[in-house]
């Protein structure tokens, strides 16, 4: 993977070209809003890491998958940070429409795309289809979409969101918490919304990327076709 050395950045690094990048751009995203509760124990400072569900040295069996998709990592997803050492993901916790608590150990045996979404996030609006149409076209026992409503409040706004931009086929899970984007944030992973996440059917982070894009694209068809093709079978 040494042609793509300038994107495997420490998360540091990533964290301040991104940031200084969507200022720039005029970035429609939030940065440090958001108030640090729900997942996150209470009283931690911004710079303790939370301990992994999967330990890194499971994780680090799964270098060879995220090797396998850096290539596909360009064109419409170019912003995709492929992690060259994937590394565990701390509890990320939410509720389904049902109000059942999860997390996505529940999805576990699958690849996942996870993505923090809100209802006043504009550029979310745009990338919504875009991942419906994604888990339309490769949705299924090998691949999910799961995206993360982290509006504080009700289901009946975000429900409504979905409903009004024409999105049925997302499941609505929801972190009125927000604590998912708060672990993520403390993690140095969330610079504000959307994220989107590419998690192994281990649960180990394999890509990171904040801000949007056209998951509905042949450039995201090809990375998440990839992807599918380099996980073992269960």
């Amino acid at each position: 993977m040494k042609e793509k050395e300038t994107r495997h950045l420490s998360t540091p690094a990533l964290a301040v070209i991104a940031a200084v990048l969507g200022v720039a751009a005029g970035a429609a995203w939030i940065y440090g809003m958001a108030p640090v509760s729900g997942n996150g124990p209470a009283g931690q400072s911004e710079t303790v890491v939370a301990e992994a569900v999967v330990p890194d040295a499971t994780c680090a069996a799964e270098a060879d998958i995220a090797a396998a998709i850096d290539p596909l990592a360009k064109g419409e997803v170019a912003a995709l940070a492929v992690q060259e050492a994937p590394r565990g993901l701390p509890t990320l916790s939410f509720i389904d429409d049902a109000d059942r608590q999860m997390s996505l150990a529940d999805f576990a045996g699958r690849p996942l795309l996870v993505n923090l979404w809100a209802t006043w996030c504009a550029p979310c609006r745009e990338e919504m289809p875009a991942l419906s149409e994604l888990e339309a076209a490769m949705g299924g026992e090998d691949f999910s979409v799961v995206a993360i409503n982290i509006d504080t409040g009700e289901r009946a706004k975000p429900e409504a969101f979905l409903k009004e931009i024409g999105v049925d086929n997302l499941g609505l899970y929801r972190d009125p918490s927000m604590g998912v984007f708060n672990t993520l944030k403390k993690e140095g992973l969330a610079l504000g919304l959307p994220v989107t996440l590419i998690v192994s059917a281990k649960g180990c982070l394999l890509g990171i990327m904040n801000g949007p894009a056209n998951w509905s694209g042949a450039d995201a068809k090809a990375l998440i076709g990839k992807l599918t093709e380099a996980t073992p079978a269960s």
